[in-house]
């Protein structure tokens, strides 16, 4: 053993020892469920890695990861976890071959390594993304420890926003082409320069999070003089050159992976309401914020509008569709596996996804769809029901080992989002799934022979196959018959791989791929397709593959299948208009009119030459009222100044359906010229009533953006005012408090009880009879330390009565919905013979089922008097009701995190229910449960299954410690001294910021000084405000909301 190894091995031994005393944390395999004809086994954890964002598998078999101890130190330093030197890159073997790794040590620890979120290992070259930088870490002499005197580092592109943030550079993926694609979440401004001299700049309105993220940029062109907003995703040659986005608009992508046929696949993450899996099409808009990035999906939400078609603009010409939008979440790595141990069960390849927010990996197998894919969701790995360590789960990547299974990284944590990290361990695990009974096998990795770097192109590990494929490519001609021979296997995925390189193989490769555009399966026809377009494209192509690439797109624009199609309408993007007039006619025919995949791939060959593409596709149609669904589609995506009279038209037809004239509508408002405000402007005024108010929202909409500087000469009337119906109109809802009462009693009661420490008082009045009856509490009078207090002379907390008595009280976690009426005090009045209560006393009068809840904290209570009395003519009326009292006596303030008094605490969720919508504690005014409540924070339906009750209690108790990404408050200093703050909703020209209790700023731009993010919270401190008792229940609330999808 050399000294170096020695030394290492001893640190190794060391930091085993140190770490191993730490409580480290794992889930063990029995407690997940997996899809049918699987198991997952533990095949490394805690203290053989901590904190794994990322991972790679290599040739070998060995997991190289990325360890992220050092997450977000500016709100996390508090756990200890911080390493001044960096965090690692950490290798992990089996080298027993039993199925569990047995060894781990560092490759590298590196003070520029701060949370990467990245790497991909391809032989010796270890590439790691960590904003600013994507660097590589050449691991010269293959030992698989880095020493800075042999080995090398370089920054291989630099210039990415986002240090320390969630929403920033991820991992490098190579694809089927020998490309790098890779991409930046929207926490820019990114300015990345690449080895050629093009420069990206990307920006838009989201800004926070970070200390390091004070300031973004929208409406930032680049070298190709396109505006590329937020989250980007980009290719670029392994030599640094060719850098090119490919698609853009996105939120937060933590990672794309690519099918061999070369189609891109990605998540986008975390804005609680709308998570999406979708197919990426080459250069599309996903939609998340405007087209020059400067407004939040949210300021241009249409009336009526959902949120999952709003925050993807689904309704606007530009964007592609977004897929499975599925709701709450926060997905993570995905993973596009072809053969493995899988492929019997998933034939046409095997898409998963992390969902860390759910603590689940979704499985689909996308099929294609017209011009795109469907995207069929179902689970492939979970926790069990009922788990100890539910909410645990954090699944943060996952990939296929070149011995074909899967393996699953977790992060481990009681929540996840706002930088938030809570496990002070730094706990994490690597798991693998495959069959039972499965028996790891790997090929040895030999470069050095043909035969030996075919295997490697068909390994089920995309980066042994990127090994395998440059080595091909290297060869060129040299390996002609055997790329063509790959190129005919039964195997749809080793054909595809084989395509990409039959353009290295002289004129036989160019023959095979001539051969293989006319394959009966289509998605073969895309790939050879696309290695055509690319080779192209390359700065050495010849006269000859540019003449033949021009003869192959002219047939591809006639191909049966919309995909192929599609293709060909995204090759001619740059593509003069005289140069391609013929050929946008020909796709025009193929649209069906329903598409928007193929709709989208149309509008993208137009780009820039909308307006001649408008006259030669559309109008030659004089009469705007016959254009079928075809063309009206593409008037509405092209929507160029010479279709604005057209448009109005139709908008204006009383014949036409209104989803087809708001359709219109929604054209015209993205048209920014004068003729399409004026047009706008008359469907408000003279247009259909139907379509009125829609057209005046859109015209009051625009005035405030696009048209801005546009003069009218009348304006717009005032759109209708659209209320929207829902509970959180209701202050309040049938509840019952936690815990057992600590006096209860059938009919007339005279009560005197101890209630010493109590916080807060229950008065509840529940009935068995067929209908509700009336009681009252007659002087309820509290004895303190100083004086008596008549409880009818202070507000209650929260009250119900009215309810239709139905037996016992629920459980607690039925939530009853009933409507709330205010309890009465009017001047008593009663029957004869039954009681008499002098009217002069001071009493509460009832209905049926009721609830009443009083703040006593601040009077130190020691007893309760209260006389029950129960109002009816009926006989034995009064056997059918109970008055109970319930005391909560729990613990209030900020120290319930540590004392652990929560632990002990039950909670009831219809109590929950009632405090969150109540006055006093005032939730529901910020916050959506369920479609009920605000609009100004995140949307709180799913969050227990994204935090734990230990997150929770933090959020509620502590806001400012973790604030959600996008709902940072930021705060605008005016030239005038004045200061506004709240949530940047645009960050255009004027900035818009809505503060907490819902009013719009609108700010021009020349009246700033400066605008810079808050540590603070929009949500106030919640911990005087609460009990335990209380804490408990609205968590017990928020818990019974996410077990509902």
């Amino acid at each position: 053993m050399t000294t170096r190894l020695a030394i290492a091995s001893c640190f190794a031994l060391f930091f085993f020892v140190l770490t191993n005393s730490l409580k480290a944390e794992h889930i063990p395999a029995r407690e997940f469920d997996i899809a049918d004809g699987f198991e997952a086994t533990v095949w490394a954890t805690t203290p053989q890695l901590f904190n794994p964002t990322n991972f790679d598998i290599d040739a070998d078999g060995r997991i190289w990861v990325t360890e992220a101890v050092n997450y977000r130190n500016f709100r996390n330093n508090g756990l200890g976890l911080t390493n001044e030197k960096g965090d690692r890159i950490v290798v992990l073997q089996d080298t027993d071959g039993d199925g569990k790794a047995d060894a781990s040590h560092t490759f590298v620890r590196d003070i520029d390594l701060v949370a990467p979120l990245g790497i991909a290992v391809l032989g010796n070259q270890v590439i790691v993304s960590c904003a600013p930088n994507l660097l590589i870490y050449t691991d010269v002499d293959g030992d698989t420890y880095f020493n800075k005197d042999v080995d090398k580092k370089e920054v291989f592109l630099t210039g990415f926003s986002g240090l320390d943030h969630d929403h920033s550079l991820h991992s490098v993926t190579v694809g089927p082409d020998g490309y790098w694609y890779f991409n930046t979440g929207n926490g820019g401004p990114h300015t990345v320069t690449d080895k050629s001299g093009w420069t990206l700049r990307a920006g838009s309105s989201y800004a926070g999070g970070s200390p390091h993220l004070k300031e973004n940029f929208p409406g930032r062109k680049s070298d190709d003089g396109r505006i590329w907003v937020g989250g980007v995703a980009m290719r670029v040659r392994p030599d640094g050159t060719g850098l090119e986005p490919i698609g853009h608009n996105f939120r937060n992508v933590y990672e794309e992976s690519l099918s061999s046929f070369g189609d891109v696949f990605h998540a986008d993450n975390d804005d609680p309401p709308a998570c999406r899996t979708t197919w990426l099409m080459e250069y599309g808009n996903a939609g998340f914020s405007s087209a020059d990035g400067s407004r939040k999906w949210k300021l241009d939400q249409r009336p009526g509008q959902p949120t999952r078609i709003a925050e993807w603009r689904q309704e606007d010409p530009g964007t592609i569709p977004a897929g499975d939008v599925y709701g709450f979440g926060a997905p993570t790595g995905v993973v596009f596996g072809e053969n493995g141990c899988f492929e019997k069960i998933y034939p046409d390849g095997l898409l998963l996804v992390c969902e860390s927010a759910r603590g689940e990996v979704f499985q689909y197998s996308p099929k294609s769809q017209g011009a795109g894919f469907s995207l069929q969701r179902s689970l492939f790995m979970k926790l069990r029901s009922g788990s100890i360590h539910s909410g645990m789960f954090r699944p943060s990547d996952v990939a296929v080992g070149p011995d074909g299974a899967i393996y699953v990284s977790d992060w481990y944590d009681p929540g996840v989002g706002g930088h938030r990290m809570q496990d002070s361990q730094g706990s994490g695990s690597i798991y693998r799934v495959a069959p039972k009974d499965f028996i790891p096998t790997i090929d040895k990795l030999d470069l050095s022979t043909v035969p030996g770097m075919i295997r490697a192109l068909k390994s089920p590990a995309v980066h042994v196959r990127a090994l395998g494929f440059r080595s091909l490519q290297a060869l060129g001609k040299d390996v002609g018959p055997e790329i063509i021979a790959l190129s005919q296997s039964d195997q749809p995925f080793f054909v595809a791989r084989a395509v990409w390189l039959l353009p290295n193989c002289g004129q036989k490769g160019f023959d095979r791929l001539a051969e293989l555009l006319h394959h009966e399966n289509q998605q073969i026809r895309v790939a050879a397709f696309r290695s055509l377009r690319r080779a192209a494209s390359e700065p050495d192509a010849s006269n000859e593959i540019h003449d033949f690439w021009l003869h192959v797109r002219e047939q591809a624009c006639r191909d049966s299948a919309p995909s192929v199609r599609r293709e060909a309408a995204i090759s001619l993007r740059d593509e003069p208009f005289e140069t391609c007039r013929e050929l946008l006619k020909k796709l025009a025919d193929g649209f069906d009119g329903w598409d928007r995949w193929y709709l989208e791939a149309l509008g993208t060959a137009c780009e820039g030459k909308e307006q001649e593409a408008y006259e030669i596709l559309v109008s030659h149609s004089e009469d705007p009222l016959v254009w079928d669904h075809r063309l009206s589609g593409i008037a509405w995506r092209l929507h160029p100044d010479a279709s604005v009279g057209s448009l109005k038209t139709r908008a204006m037809a009383r014949t036409l359906p209104l989803v087809d004239r708001k359709q219109m509508v929604d054209a015209i408002a993205f048209n920014s010229s004068f003729q399409a405000a004026s047009a706008m402007l008359d469907i408000a005024q003279h247009g259909p009533k139907d379509i009125r108010g829609y057209a005046a929202w859109w015209g009051q909409h625009r005035l405030q953006n696009d048209w801005k500087d546009i003069q009218l000469s009348e304006i717009f009337p005032k759109p209708p005012l659209i209320q929207k119906i829902e509970p959180s109109t209701r202050l309040d809802t049938t509840f019952i408090p936690p815990g057992q009462p600590v006096y209860t009693s059938n009919g007339k009661a005279a009560i005197n009880i101890d209630i010493r420490n109590a916080k807060r008082l229950y008065l509840v009045v529940d009935s068995t009879h067929n209908k509700p009856e009336e009681a009252l509490w007659v002087a309820p009078i509290l004895t303190t330390t100083e004086s008596t207090v008549d409880l009818t002379q202070i507000p209650w907390t929260m009250a119900f009565s009215g309810g239709t008595p139905s037996g016992p009280p629920p459980s607690q976690t039925k939530v009853t919905s009933a409507r709330r009426k205010k309890p009465q005090r009017p001047s008593l009045t009663v029957s004869p013979g039954l009681t008499h209560v002098d009217n002069t006393m001071p009493a509460i009068q009832v209905t049926g089922r009721s609830v009443i809840a009083y703040d006593v904290s601040a009077f130190s209570p020691l007893q309760l008097q209260v006389n029950c009395r129960v109002l009816s003519e009926v006989p034995d009326t009064a056997d059918h009701i109970s008055f109970s009292i319930f005391v909560d006596q729990s613990s209030t303030g900020k120290d319930l995190l540590q004392t652990g008094i929560l632990s002990n605490v039950s909670g009831s969720s219809s109590l929950g229910r009632a405090i969150f919508h109540s006055e006093r504690v005032g939730c529901a005014k910020c916050h959506i449960v369920d479609g009920y409540g605000g609009e100004i924070g995140p949307d709180l339906t799913q969050i227990a299954r994204k935090h734990s009750i230990i997150a929770l209690q933090e959020d509620i108790l502590k806001p400012h410690a973790a604030i959600a990404a996008g709902f940072e408050t930021m705060t605008v200093l005016t030239t005038k001294g004045t200061a506004t703050s709240g949530l940047q909703v645009s960050a255009g020209d004027p900035v818009v910021l809505k503060d907490a209790v819902g009013t719009v700023h609108t700010i021009s731009r020349k009246k700033i000084d400066e605008i810079f993010p808050s540590t603070a919270s929009l949500m106030p401190e919640l911990a005087k405000l609460l009990t335990a008792e209380e804490l408990s229940s609205i968590i017990s609330f928020l818990q019974s909301s996410a077990s509902e999808e």
